[in-house]
Order: C-alpha cells, then structure tokens, then sequence
C-alpha cells in the first residue's frame, strides 16, 4: 500500500534531484530546507553497508561522541545497587536502582531511551533480554552501556554520547543533530559518527563499505550522498 505524502512533503521534495549524490555539506544544507512538521525535527543518517551481520565480526557496534550533541534529551535508566545508585542520578540518570526497576520492565514498562548496567547487575538483566533485545536497549559493553564506572558513562551519554549498531539488513540509522543547529556543527557531528563508522570496518567486509548514505528530517524526505565523496573526505 502506498504510502500517503502531505503537499507539503511532496513541496520540499522537488527540491531533490532525482539520481543526484550529493557531497556532505550540501546534502545536509538541502536536508535543514525540507523542514515541514511543526516540532523542532532531527536529523538523522541512514547507511547501507557492505557487511553481512550474520557472522559475528561483522555485526558493527560502537559508540561515538559527537561534538555538538544530538539535540535530543535521552531519558536514563541505571541498573546498578549500593552507594552507585546515588552516583548515577548525581551524574544524571532519570532513574537508578535494581530490582524494583527490573520488575517494572518484565510488566511492560519502558519509559527511557537507553539503559546503563553496572556488570555485577548483567545476570540478573539477562532475563529481560526478549524485552529489551527486541527494542535494541539490552546493554552491552561494546556500546560502552556496561559499565563498572556508571557514572562517567550516564554523563557521558547526557552529554550526547551516541550509541548505533547496525541491523540484520547491514544498515545504520542514527540522529546527528537538530534542524535547528547551525549548518557546521550538523557538518562537524557528522563527520565524527562517520569516522566513527569508517574505523570499526571488519577486516572480513569485503568490497565497497558504505554503500549507500542518505540523510533526513524526522518527517522529511532523504538526500542521498556520495559515498566516494564521504569516504574521501571523513577517511
């Protein structure tokens, strides 16, 4: 079934070339003109990359610190106990605790974006990994979400820290910013999560790595970059 486009989607759409790859500050330039919705939209990337997330060298997962933040406030349950609990809420967290918090998940609560565990905590999460697994917030040490010093890391990620992974499909999606940031810093934030990208490339990946690179608004349509371009220039 078709999907249905307002006028004012199909408006800024004629903005786009069709076919055209364009180079990074002009993709993104063009990106903050396609603004429609009434609510301040962020900026996301989309990547196709040449990897097969089948096998496990391949399944790409990092963290980048982006240098203008996402825009976005990031809602933070830590799983830890003791005097890390204090910790974590000092260091920002929305919520901090244990079981009481494990408990409310297993009943369907999910008010938070991203969940930070204290190691000693991992055995007891395991058994919310049909809930959390599913949505993408088990967490991870590779995402640097499983953490002895949980407070750095809560600080870490209210600051703008980024967690990604690619999908079962080898493809990306991640906010870089908001349609109200100065064209430079989405350029700069950019340019860090795809070095980001660019470094954690498997040495088994064969053939071309970024195979597609679009960007958009929350509600807007994508603007497809020239991977060559890209690579060139963040690599």
């Amino acid at each position: 079934m078709a999907k249905h486009r307002g006028k004012k989607y199909l408006e800024v759409a004629k903005l786009i070339e069709t076919g055209k790859l364009y180079d990074i500050r002009e993709a993104l330039e063009l990106v903050q003109k396609t603004k429609t919705a009434k609510f301040v939209e962020t900026v996301e990337v989309a990547l196709r990359l040449g990897v097969d997330p089948r096998h496990a060298d391949q399944q790409i997962r990092g963290t980048v610190v982006l240098p203008h933040g996402t825009g976005k406030t990031v809602k933070i349950l830590a799983i830890t106990s003791g005097e890390n609990i204090e910790k974590a809420l000092a260091a920002g967290a929305d919520y901090a605790g244990a079981e009481e918090y494990i408990n409310q998940i297993q009943q369907g609560w999910l008010d938070f974006d991203l969940v930070i565990a204290t190691p000693d905590m991992m055995p007891k999460i395991g058994r919310l990994g049909k809930i959390l697994g599913t949505k993408g917030l088990m967490p991870n040490p590779k995402s640097g979400t499983v953490t002895p010093d949980i407070a750095a890391a809560v600080s870490e990620f209210k600051k703008g820290k980024l967690a990604f992974r690619v999908d079962k499909l080898g493809s990306i999606h991640a906010p870089i910013g908001k349609v109200d940031f100065d064209l430079d810093k989405i350029v700069e934030n950019f340019k860090a999560f795809m070095d980001q990208i660019i470094r954690l490339k498997p040495a088994s990946s064969k053939g071309q790595y970024l195979r597609t690179i679009a960007v958009s608004l929350t509600m807007g349509p994508g603007v497809k970059m020239d991977p060559a371009i890209v690579a060139k220039i963040v690599g």
